[in-house]
């Protein structure tokens, strides 16, 4: 099993930074959290892109995701929304990065017709992702916490280069269980992001296996050559405790399971 960790939990900190403590801690890989502050952005050079490249190879570290908060589902036109996601596609393959991660945000009208829209926007570029080398990655979130809704609407695409992202929290949220979430999620699965939280009534995050997630029933569903990165949401918790401290405990919790 391979491992990264998400950017999220490390806000506005320079990428060097985030690589030297995944280099130190033993994990593979780092998701790339998209959005104003950030290292990583669609507004990055051709010299800044080739910059980031040369920082991971110097690392060792793999650029995992490209983590957008597009919400591929939302209500309005789809001019400006396909736009940003060809944007981030191609940010993902400057930057070698296998995915983009995108959002449902189908809103609060008709289930079918966010669907609908999803699933054209999604169909729209998924040639385009295929030639780049990039897969796109719905989560499991807000409209579509389950993994069943997640695969329901990727079934009304049914293209390689558009998959599932799996977040744990949300699928329980749900009311899956992680087998459940599986089982309607392995035909599609990119990989999996792990959290932990101590319930539904405080989602503050906590070190891996101190909550209540079911992480370990979750892992080890997953193929061998899988990959499950930790989001750690430092970004909308700032009272959370810092991240650099736990990545080591949070690597030899995750071996331990696989």
């Amino acid at each position: 099993m391979r491992t990264a960790f998400s950017t999220l939990g490390l806000p506005g900190r320079p990428l060097g930074e985030a690589l030297r403590l995944a280099a130190e801690h033993g994990w593979q890989g780092l998701e790339l959290r998209c959005a104003p502050g950030e290292p990583v952005h669609p507004g990055l050079s051709a010299d800044e892109r080739r910059r980031v490249v040369r920082e991971f190879a110097a690392a060792g570290i793999t650029p995992l995701t490209v983590a957008s908060y597009l919400g591929i589902a939302a209500p309005g036109s789809d001019g400006p929304l396909v736009s940003a996601l060809r944007e981030q596609l191609r940010l993902a393959a400057d930057l070698g990065a296998a995915h983009v991660r995108v959002f449902p945000r189908g809103g609060p009208g008709p289930t079918d017709a966010a669907e609908l829209r999803a699933a054209r926007r999604l169909a729209g570029v998924a040639e385009e992702a295929r030639e780049l080398g990039v897969r796109i990655l719905l989560e499991t979130h807000d409209s579509h916490r389950g993994g069943r809704d997640v695969a329901r609407l990727l079934r009304l695409v049914a293209h390689p280069a558009v998959g599932a992202l799996w977040d744990l929290m949300h699928t329980h949220s749900a009311g899956e269980s992680p087998t459940e979430s599986y089982a309607a999620l392995a035909a599609h699965l990119g990989y999996v992001q792990v959290k932990d939280i101590a319930g539904a009534h405080d989602r503050t995050p906590l070190p891996l296996g101190a909550g209540v997630l079911p992480i370990a029933d979750c892992v080890r569903l997953l193929p061998a050559d899988g990959w499950v990165s930790w989001e750690y949401e430092a970004a909308w918790y700032p009272d959370a405790a810092p991240l650099p401290p736990m990545l080591g405990a949070a690597a030899d919790f995750l071996a331990r399971l696989t």
